[in-house]
């Protein structure tokens, strides 16, 4: 018996178990088929067995090829399947990182947010404690304001809160409010207004009078009897002070105002402090 040589290492690879099926099935039939013809006797039997076998055969062989079949077809939804998520996972993972990145920036636009917070309530701070100085001073200089001047302010001056800690006005809101109070004041300082008043005279007695007001820190009367006084503003109000000299001087200089009298230069009495 002649040797066989060793398989070729280079060949093709261990064969799977449905690769040996046709040819099992065929060695089946075969050795049927033989020993139906060792018996001799039963010859139509065997031929039936051979047909039964070669049909199992062929059905064994279809169930093989939809097997393979379904499985080629069921790889593919697969691998299908597996790409569809895997490209869903790179979508997830990179609206994960644009949304870490979204957080990112939103967390530092927020830093910056409460930092410039921060530092708009301190410089708020800070001008509600300088218009609160000035609502405080101009409380003293409204004191020695006349009061025809007073009456014109008295919607502005009804605007300044009593108490700055409770009040509901904003700082700049009460800013607007004392500047438009010091411009009144700035532009009736340097008017020459007349007034008429209601003083009481050297005897005691009250009596109509016209007041020449010389912006806001001189003032003259004079009475229709041609008693005269001078008024000048002081901390606690406007002091008035009866004096009879000046009343021809008064009374010139009220028609000049007026137009009844060419101007001339009139001396008055002028009190500085």
């Amino acid at each position: 018996m002649k040797n066989q040589s060793p398989p070729d290492a280079s060949g093709p690879g261990p064969r799977t178990f449905h690769s040996f099926l046709p040819a099992l099935a065929v060695v089946l039939v075969f050795t049927g088929a033989t020993n139906a013809i060792q018996d001799g006797g039963s010859g139509a039997r065997s031929i039936d067995e051979m047909r039964l076998n070669m049909g199992k055969m062929i059905e064994t062989q279809q169930i093989i090829s939809k097997e393979r079949n379904d499985w080629t077809h069921g790889k593919e939804i697969l691998q299908g399947r597996l790409e569809l998520v895997r490209t869903e996972i790179a979508s997830l993972e990179a609206k994960i990182a644009e949304a870490q990145a979204g957080a990112s920036e939103s967390t530092r636009k927020r830093e910056e947010l409460l930092a410039e917070s921060s530092r708009l309530a301190a410089i708020d701070a800070q001008l509600k404690d300088t218009v609160t100085r000035m609502e405080a001073e101009l409380r003293t200089l409204l004191a020695q304001v006349p009061q025809p001047i007073l009456t014109k302010l008295d919607v502005l001056i009804q605007r300044i809160p009593a108490d700055p800690a409770e009040t509901r006005a904003s700082a700049a809101e009460r800013f607007q409010n004392v500047l438009g109070i010091l411009n009144e004041l700035n532009r009736a300082n340097g008017d020459i207004t007349v007034e008429y008043e209601v003083r009481e005279l050297a005897d005691g007695r009250p009596s109509e009078v016209r007041v020449l007001y010389v912006g806001l820190a001189q003032a003259y009367y004079v009475s229709a009897s041609g008693e005269a006084g001078i008024g000048r503003p002081t901390s606690d109000g406007w002091r008035w002070e009866p004096s009879k000299a000046i009343a021809g001087d008064v009374l010139t200089a009220l028609e000049i105002i007026q137009g009844k009298h060419t101007p001339a230069f009139v001396p008055l009495p002028v009190h500085l402090q």
